[in-house]
């Protein structure tokens, strides 16, 4: 049976401020989470000094006696650095980091105004005799085999692309063409290949309609991820998302450009209604802009607290499922202003969500990546400003609706189209603005 190959790569006022602070204050409305986009896979990154954790999520769709997947690793991997997660984890992750709407509504304008800060509280193949004998024949060994959960996991090594390619087409895995050259750079790295295949027996005895994600944890002093796989049979670019948990600050790439997505612009209020067609515009259009050739910030927080938060933070026991070590050790002091502190709560976690789409032209290299110092808060986080419908007494509401208004509502209508290349007569007939023009 041919398997086909799937590579990885509302809100509590808390505190008044003096004139002229801000925060990320509003009243959470909706989410962009991972299940918007098509042919997306879902990477947790958990790094702590040379060791990772790597939990992979794959969005396979098929028959599982179909789905194999294979990810080349630095160094060999024991059963007991092997687990499975529940994606229900990764889910709330994912939930917790996405790009997020948000809503205000206008004062009065002849009120007295006070400046606040504003926080979210949260409660508490073959006979393995003969399969043996064929790969040594052809220059592969292999390593281990684990039985892990729903999966049979073998630990290879081989000592050319070739042997790798002929003996995975030997054992019914269905290789891509041009894969022998990929293959070929693991090989010459000294990289061993963790392959994944579905025991049917097992997982139909365990009763799971879908594939649960494979967590691997490993040491070694390269901290990066295998894409370049990912691209040998893709039909079109890919779409990744990676959840970085780190200890002392955000995660980047260095081998391409980390850029931050837009954020915090005023868009018109009828986005609500479809937030989803938005968001997969605006992150079209800044891939775009970019030649498909950056990685995307979309989240970098401290995991200890949220403002809006799009979902509660993870609690310590889903943080260590994930292969967090270093629970209960104090975070470093660096913010500029208070912040609440969830009872009970994970400390010194910090969050990094980065999305990339990438296709082998663009994306010719693996993903490589670092640890910062900088622990700065970023949020993907669009805002939608309803308008002051009851009456005004004095000048400054006469201002505010002669004024004021019209300007912001027709700047939401630009911002709009500038942000997602839609057209921008269609979004003031959406809007309801064109007399503002």
């Amino acid at each position: 049976m041919n398997r086909s190959l799937a590579i990885l790569p509302a809100a509590l006022c808390a505190l008044a401020l003096a004139e002229g602070a801000s925060a990320f204050c509003g009243f959470y409305v909706s989410k962009a989470d991972a299940k918007l986009f098509n042919k997306a896979s879902q990477v947790v990154l958990v790094r702590e000094g040379d060791h990772t954790t790597l939990t992979m999520v794959n969005d396979y769709q098929g028959d599982p006696k179909e789905f194999a997947v294979v990810v080349p690793v630095p160094t060999f991997i024991q059963r007991e650095q092997i687990d499975i997660v529940d994606k229900a984890i990764v889910d709330h992750l994912d939930a917790y980091s996405a790009p997020r709407l948000v809503e205000y509504f206008d004062e009065d304008p002849c009120a007295p105004k006070i400046a606040t800060i504003r926080f979210r509280a949260n409660a508490l193949g073959g006979p393995p005799a003969k399969r043996e004998s064929d790969s040594k024949a052809l220059g592969v060994t292999i390593e281990a085999e684990y039985a892990v959960g729903e999966y049979d996991i073998l630990i290879l090594s081989a000592e050319q692309s070739d042997g790798l390619e002929t003996w995975l087409l030997q054992n019914s895995y269905k290789i891509p063409t041009g894969a022998a050259k990929v293959l070929e750079s693991y090989i010459r790295q000294k990289m061993r290949f963790f392959v994944a295949k579905v025991n049917l027996g097992e997982k139909a005895r365990l009763g799971f309609s879908y594939l649960r994600p494979l967590r691997v944890s490993f040491e070694s002093p390269k901290f990066m991820l295998p894409i370049r796989l990912g691209t040998v049979n893709a039909n079109g670019p890919q779409e990744l998302f990676i959840y970085a948990l780190s200890k002392k600050g955000r995660i980047e790439t260095v081998n391409y450009r980390t850029v931050k997505l837009p954020t915090g612009m005023d868009i018109p209020l009828f986005v609500k209604t479809n937030f989803a067609d938005f968001y997969r515009a605006m992150f079209a259009e800044q891939v775009r802009r970019e030649d498909m050739r950056v990685v995307f910030q979309e989240y970098a927080w401290d995991m200890g607290w949220c403002d809006p938060c799009a979902a509660d933070p993870l609690s310590n026991e889903e943080l260590r499922k994930l292969g967090v070590t270093w629970l209960g050790e104090a975070a470093p002091v660096i913010a500029p202003i208070p912040r609440p502190r969830l009872r009970g709560g994970p400390q010194s976690v910090y969050v990094t969500r980065l999305h990339v789409r990438y296709d082998a032209e663009h994306f010719p290299e693996d993903l490589v990546f670092q640890e910062t110092a900088d622990r700065g808060n970023f949020q993907g986080r669009y805002v939608l400003r309803h308008p002051w419908k009851g009456s005004v007494e004095c000048p400054a509401g006469r201002t505010y609706f002669e004024e004021t208004l019209p300007k912001r509502l027709n700047a939401e209508v630009q911002t709009l189209a500038n942000l997602t290349g839609w057209d921008v007569q269609e979004i003031y007939r959406k809007a309801g603005t064109a007399g503002l023009r």
